[in-house]
């Protein structure tokens, strides 16, 4: 691999964007560029996915490395459909939003023949004006999560982020600070983000260690302390120094707050009666508001166990320390969200594409509860919803194997699965029988969820998930939750719907087959049909092996059979109707005792009647009597555009056994003719349609060269069941690939 140049072309298909990020990934850690790899592994898959959904081509990955920078450009082949762009040409999609905030440039280019969109990721450690610009775009983009709960990867927002990234930051004594105290005195209950956020940031750790030291050093403090706001407006520590540290944080919230801190002022309090300093149990106290975008995020506070120990010029310096640990936060609370806001969308990524590689119901709910837990909580159980029945509890998961049993018994036992169309809180558990609640332990207490599966505008079933009681669901894990739910209920609903066609096709399919093959004398007869794919569509193969000598009424035994075997033009309901037809009107017509060759000129004209519904059908049609020696059986066959029968001797010789006459659907009038096969003892007769004869490896065909006569004269000696075993088994075989045609073959061995 070239080391400054890596390039690979993907085909038009879901599974080739998890090929794309797998291609990236590896040619950074070849290049050592593991630092950036996060970032271009999602830009690409969101740049891969747009291609796909898009342009509707192949497309090219190709990745530089240019002045120690990383550029990655997806290329498409189709320039002249434009790019979508969610929220403004269009109603959804990806991509552009995701590079904008991601890149530290990007851009279009066009040719004749293919469009390109490309990024630039910087070197670890790099700054300039595109890293400020991000630094814009993260501000925005934590701006829009504190306002609408929820990340919104919109071409708007990226407009936004640029255009605050030119502004100049004001001061904090002017304009920009009455907004601030306007925001804060319209809701200070409003947190933007909670403060466990803060506490996963190292970086933020770290600034609260600092403003804490610095304050305790300025102020003279006795202790001092950094409070962050929850969302449901508690107050909790976030670092503390001093004397602050040795006690508890007793009970605070936002709104027993002093008006100052409403207002974003900082205050200062001579006695305990302060609600701040009851809750540090100080006696006196300074303190200043934290902020972020308009919002109060926490309290810097300086506590000492003397009254009056603070004046106002103690709460000014307080405020300076406030203002400059304000944006140290911030700075470490839009990396914090930046992180979760990527590793989203990589798991989404990754779910849709496990979800759409599996059109197996049962297996589509397994991957829905094993993609829940552990990441997103303790256990998950999915139930499903059908017109024959309400909630079944189709599957449980725990990420204690040990305990999935008991879990699966209290759901039993527990009420019915929440059947409302919104998600939220669940309280089946409570109403499980003691005995049964007893037997889980703290399963019985867990706090739960339960997200309804919506597909097609109907509900088919509900995803519930569970955490221990004193573990409570952060909003990011019932974001995902939701998120995830809803392309789970397309996935299962696809596997059903699947499920129900694979179903149908298969019970067509066997009613297009005979019901059992008649045992003659003197004849070993086996046979062989193989549906290609999955079975979701009805193939157009079929045979039969029928009696037609038998004396209507009369005890003695059939002396003549006959046996078919054709292939209708095409797939699906259309050829299953031809295929019907043919097989049916086959069986009535040899019971008027028709010649073969009268048989398939009184179907041709069936299928001419049938006019566009018609299809054209290749038919190799025979009739077995028993030779008057008993040393084999004659056979008068017609092949009408069929792949020829061939004849094996006991010495391995292969000859073709009939001459090509039309095919059945084309012509009216047509005449059929006959051709007799002597087929003597220790003789092969196999038959077979084009999907062993043009069962394909590459550019070559198994009938290429005389090859399946080839395969049979290796079948010397071999029985009526081996010799349509080793034909089945040489098809299989002869390509990589499954085969894409029906098979299907017919054995006639004399003994």
């Amino acid at each position: 691999m070239d080391r400054q140049t890596a390039t690979a072309t993907f085909p038009s298909a879901a599974a080739a964007v998890a090929d794309a990020r797998r291609f990236v990934r590896k040619v950074l850690a070849d290049w050592g560029m593991d630092a950036v790899a996060d970032d271009a592994v999602l830009a690409t898959s969101e740049l891969a996915t747009n291609a796909i959904a898009y342009a509707g081509t192949s497309f090219e990955v190709s990745c530089r490395l240019a002045g120690g920078d990383v550029e990655i450009e997806v290329r498409d082949r189709h320039p002249t459909r434009g790019i979508e762009m969610p929220g403004v040409t269009a109603s959804s999609g990806r991509g552009l939003p995701s590079i904008a905030r991601l890149a530290d440039s990007w851009g279009v280019s066009y040719d004749r023949r293919t469009k390109g969109v490309w990024f630039r990721l910087p070197q670890p450690g790099a700054t300039g004006s595109g890293a400020a610009a991000a630094e814009g775009a993260e501000a925005a983009f934590t701006a829009d999560v504190a306002a609408n709960g929820s990340v919104r990867g919109d071409h708007a927002l990226h407009e936004r982020g640029a255009r605050d990234a030119a502004e100049p930051v004001r001061d904090a004594s002017g304009a920009g600070a009455q907004a601030r105290e306007s925001g804060l005195a319209g809701g200070a209950s409003e947190v933007p983000v909670a403060g466990d956020r803060l506490l996963r940031s190292p970086a933020a750790v770290e600034a609260m260690a600092d403003g804490v030291a610095a304050a305790r050093e300025v102020l003279g403090a006795e202790g001092a302390a950094v409070l962050l706001t929850e969302r449901d407006g508690r107050l909790i520590m976030g670092s503390a120094a001093g004397t602050a540290a040795e006690m508890p944080l007793g009970e605070l919230s936002v709104g027993s707050l002093a008006p100052a801190a409403r207002s974003g002022s900082a205050w200062v309090a001579a006695d305990a009666s302060d609600p701040t300093a009851a809750a540090l149990r100080a006696s006196s106290l300074a303190a200043a508001p934290l902020e972020s975008q308009g919002r109060l995020t926490g309290l810097i506070v300086a506590v000492s166990s003397l009254s009056g120990r603070f004046d106002e010029s103690d709460g000014v310096r307080l405020g300076r320390l406030a203002d400059e640990m304000s944006l140290s936060l911030e700075k470490a609370r839009v990396g914090e969200l930046e992180r979760s806001w990527r590793g989203w969308l990589s798991f989404v990524a990754e779910a849709s594409d496990l979800l759409a590689g599996t059109l197996d119901q049962e297996r589509t709910m397994a991957l829905v509860a094993q993609l829940v837990v552990p990441r997103l909580a303790t256990w998950c159980a999915v139930y499903t919803v059908t017109e024959a029945e309400p909630d079944r509890l189709a599957y449980v998961w725990h990420a204690d194997e040990e305990r999935s049993d008991g879990l699966r018994e209290l759901l039993e036992h527990a009420g019915a699965a929440p059947p409302t169309d919104a998600s939220g809180p669940w309280n089946g558990l409570a109403t499980a029988p003691e005995e049964v609640r007893a037997t889980v332990g703290g399963t019985a207490t867990d706090q739960v969820y339960g997200f309804p599966l919506i597909a097609r505008g109907r509900r088919i079933g509900t995803i519930v998930i569970g955490r221990p009681a004193g573990d409570r669901f952060p909003r990011s894990a019932i974001e995902l939750a939701e998120e995830l739910s809803r392309r789970a209920a397309l996935a299962v609903d696809n596997a059903r719907l699947f499920s129900a066609q694979t179903a149908m096709s298969s019970a067509l399919q066997r009613s297009l087959l005979p019901p059992g093959i008649p045992e003659i004398p003197g004849l070993e007869v086996a046979v062989v049909y193989e549906p290609a794919g999955e079975g979701s569509e009805v193939g157009g193969d079929f045979y039969d092996v029928f009696e037609s000598g038998r004396p209507p009424g009369g005890p003695a035994p059939a002396s003549r059979w006959r046996f078919a075997i054709g292939d209708v033009c095409g797939t699906g309901p259309e050829a299953a109707a031809v295929t019907g037809l043919a097989r049916h009107a086959l069986r009535i017509l040899a019971a008027e005792d028709l010649s073969v060759p009268a048989v398939l000129a009184r179907l041709n004209r069936l299928i001419l009647g049938e006019g566009e519904r018609g299809r054209l059908l290749t038919l190799l049609h025979g009739e077995i009597a028993a030779r008057r020696r008993r040393d084999g059986v004659t056979i008068k066959l017609t092949s009408a555009g069929h792949p020829p029968p061939l004849v094996l001797d006991p010495e391995g010789g292969v000859r073709e056994a009939a001459s090509p006459q039309p095919l059945l659907g084309v012509f009216d009038g047509v005449e059929f003719t006959t051709d007799t096969v002597e087929l003597r003892r220790g003789e092969v007769l196999l038959c077979v349609t084009d999907g062993v004869t043009e069962r394909r490896s590459g550019s070559r065909l198994l009938g290429d060269g005389h090859g399946l006569e080839r395969i049979l004269a290796d079948c010397t000696g071999l029985s009526a069941g081996a010799v349509a075993a080793r034909i089945q088994r040489a098809v299989r075989d002869f390509g990589p690939e499954p085969s894409n045609d029906d098979v299907a073959l017919i054995v006639l061995r004399a003994s």
